[in-house]
């Protein structure tokens, strides 16, 4: 390329999008934005209603808008922080108010069928004969279900017919406009008893309430990221003029000095000009241990300062801070990640061309053999009511239903079919370590002496480090009284960041830190064994009582009960195991020893998770990933499936598939079998569903499957599939 001068560059655009109503609508507008002069990349993510466009700078953006209102959808820039969308488009009084107009419209379809039905079918036939206003009561009640409630169906069949596509929808649309049509003519020039109002009423209820339950899950789905901007600080205190004053964070500017005091957030990411202390940033790196600022030293925006007060110069605010970077990188993760097909649009792909072709050959082949137009309508209408999707439209949501009924008794949340179909092609499980594997807070775990007792030292250290709100200072005091060493008053306490604390005890000077100020010898007995320790991945801490080193502690993230048991199952599923984690390399490897986990991938940082998991993938694997903070939250959203403790972060919550709602590791194979349990009970569903039109559909057309027979050979089959499903209840 030596020599030859760019005349255009790439730039990413991002819109919002309108009209989409399910996962076809998505693929459809990704697949109108791909293909236009210029565009690279086009993603669309449903549940955010995004679009996001890498193209050459030569695009004009009113093309792109202009493609996809042809293909009838809307499409508009994304809004901006001005536009009071804080930059991530996340609209989540609409999302919410999208889910209740489901909600109702499922209501109101309820409403009108209950009664639709007990007519239709309690009524004894003779009393419908006799009784003409009966036919048009049903007409009445179904006519508001199919043409209001059931209006957004028949809507997406028809913008797919003007494509030349079809979908779910389309099979929706047939079979009740055919259903409902050929009762109007049944009940105005046939029999008054053979109309089919219930089967049309009845197909459009239990779709809309697989709407809501969609609505539902987009709902959340576009909280994930509102959830995370609101953990950061409200307010700083910047110093102006020699004082303070507390501004909105939203005021504060690249090069503002802003003061932090110990137990408050850090405003935004900065580097620390005066005083030193400790920060707790496990939520962007997964380390339980306090990381030691000193002048110099970089911090990040929404994590705490634990000890010391201190002076930060902003070097980056608003969308530039780490916070937001990982808001993006969830956003772009499910941006890029694939929509996933439903099944049944799969098949109605073929099936539904199919249908017409054969609905049209019948009617043509009875005209052409000498028969009446009536009769010829007739096994017409049969082969459409018998393609009418009534079995395929329960065939997922029950085994849905069911199984996550099933999984909310067990403890574990699956966020819809997509999920299921998901679990079920996985081969890789990533697990976070801290708050996944092990419980996420140190705890004391060994006490060493040379030459004073070891209930002395612990006593002594609890002493000095009850004055200290630093976490491995909580852990030595519980872990002191846990073992009968209850600490004296201390005075003349004093705290070195990044060295120790130290205090004077009955007359003793006492320090406790990871490094030793005093100097002290270390007896090669006692540092051959806090090596052990170390080696383990354990943090070590010096105890010194006036000038000599009197012993160590150390402290450590244990495992929870159960973590191995947990990766043995996982592995018996036949999936690889791997653990990412912020922490050290030399605590993830202590950890997966001893859980069984064979491949480490340690030191880690958000958007290096994000990475390993997109390697991962690009080798070939479909990988779950496990994790509890907000550190995970984009790798989960990245992952094939993403499985959040739901003991953990909101945001990682959201930003997950399936939520574990204890902190039990050991229902992680237990969700993954139950998922792909369900994802086997759909197939066999939808096998079913198809197999009853497959076999039904040809004697239709023969004329030997009157409509009245077609409705309830379907409803056998409704009754079947349920039956199936239900068989979930008994999982575990």
């Amino acid at each position: 390329m030596s020599g030859m001068a760019r005349t255009t560059s790439e730039i990413q655009h991002r819109f919002d999008v309108g009209g989409m109503t399910c996962a076809a609508c998505a693929r459809r507008v990704e697949r109108t934005l791909a293909k236009q002069p210029g565009v690279s990349h086009a993603g669309v993510n449903f549940a955010l209603a995004k679009a996001t466009v890498e193209a050459t700078d030569e695009v004009a953006l009113q093309d792109l808008i202009g493609a996809v209102e042809d293909a009838g959808y809307d499409l508009a820039p994304e809004r901006t922080p001005e536009d009071g969308d804080h930059g991530h488009g996340i609209d989540v009084a609409r999302e919410g108010e999208l889910t209740r107009a489901a909600w109702r419209r499922f209501l109101l379809a309820a409403a009108f069928t209950i009664p639709l039905a007990i007519v239709g079918m309690a009524l004894p036939m003779d009393y419908r004969l006799e009784n003409s206003w009966v036919g048009w009561l049903q007409l009445m009640l179904v006519t508001p279900v199919l043409f209001y409630a059931g209006a957004p169906f028949l809507r997406s069949a028809w913008a797919n017919a003007k494509q030349g596509a079809t979908n779910m929808d389309t099979l929706v649309a047939l079979g009740t406009l055919a259903a409902y049509g050929f009762s109007i003519y049944q009940l105005l020039f046939g029999a008054r008893d053979a109309v089919y109002f219930e089967t049309a009423g009845i197909i459009i209820t239990l779709l809309l309430l697989g709407k809501y339950f969609e609505h539902r899950s987009k709902s959340r789905a576009s909280q994930a990221i509102r959830s995370l901007m609101e953990i950061g600080a409200k307010e700083a205190n910047v110093i102006r003029g020699g004082a303070e004053v507390a501004v909105p964070i939203d005021e504060v500017a690249t090069g503002d000095l802003l003061r932090v005091r110990p137990g408050e957030k850090i405003p935004t990411d900065g580097v620390v000009r005066e005083g030193s202390t400790s920060v707790d940033e496990s939520m962007l790196t997964g380390e339980p241990v306090p990381a030691d600022k000193n002048e110099g030293d970089a911090v990040f925006g929404a994590t705490l300062n634990t000890s010391g007060s201190v002076v930060v110069e902003a070097t980056r605010v608003g969308p530039q801070t780490a916070l937001a970077q990982i808001a993006r990188l969830i956003e772009d993760a499910q941006t890029r990640k694939a929509p996933i097909e439903r099944l049944a649009d799969k098949v109605a792909g073929i099936f539904v061309p199919a249908v017409l072709i054969i609905a049209g050959l019948t009617l043509g082949a009875w005209l052409a053999t000498g028969n009446s137009f009536e009769d010829g309508l007739l096994a017409t209408v049969a082969v459409l009511i018998i393609a009418c999707p009534c079995a395929m439209g329960l065939a997922t949501p029950t085994a849905v239903m069911v199984g996550t009924g099933r999984g909310a008794q067990l403890g574990i949340v699956i966020k819809g079919g997509d999920v299921l179909e998901r679990s079920g092609a996985i081969d890789a499980v990533i697990f976070d370590k801290t708050g996944t594997i092990t419980k996420g807070e140190m705890t004391l775990t060994s006490v060493i002496a040379d030459g004073t007792e070891q209930s002395e030292v612990l006593r002594l250290a609890a002493s000095v480090e009850a004055l200290s709100e630093h976490p491995i200072a909580r852990a030595i005091v519980d872990g002191a009284r846990a073992r009968g060493a209850e600490a004296e008053p201390a005075e003349a306490f004093d705290s070195a960041a990044g060295l120790g604390v130290r205090a004077r005890v009955n007359g003793d000077a006492v320090f406790v830190g990871r490094a030793d100020p005093d100097d002290g010898e270390i007896s090669a007995e006692l540092r051959t064994k806090a090596e052990e320790l170390i080696n383990e991945g354990e943090t070590v801490v010096w105890v010194s009582v006036n000038g000599r080193v009197a012993g160590a502690l150390s402290v450590a993230d244990t495992l929870k009960p159960g973590a191995g048991e947990a990766v043995a199952r996982v592995r018996g599923l036949g999936l690889e195991t791997l653990l990412l984690t912020g922490d050290n390399e030399r605590a993830a490897q202590a950890i997966a020893g001893r859980t069984g986990i064979t491949r480490v991938l340690a030191e880690v940082l958000p958007g290096d998770k994000v990475s390993e998991v997109c390697a991962l993938q690009e080798s070939g694997k479909r990988a779950a990933m496990v994790g509890d903070g907000i550190n995970d939250a984009p790798a989960l959203a990245q992952a094939d499936l993403g499985i959040a403790i739901g003991t953990g972060a909101d945001v990682a919550i959201e930003a997950a598939d399936l939520t574990l709602m204890s902190g039990d590791p050991r229902l992680v194979p237990t969700a993954i079998d139950l998922s792909r349990r369900t994802l086997r009970t759909i197939k066999q569903n939808l096998f079913w569903a198809f197999a009853y039109n497959i076999a039904a559909i040809p004697l239709a057309a023969l004329g030997l499957l009157n409509p009245m027979i077609a409705a309830l050979a379907m409803a056998m089959s409704s009754v079947s599939v349920v039956s199936n499903a239900l068989r979930l209840r008994r999982f575990g």
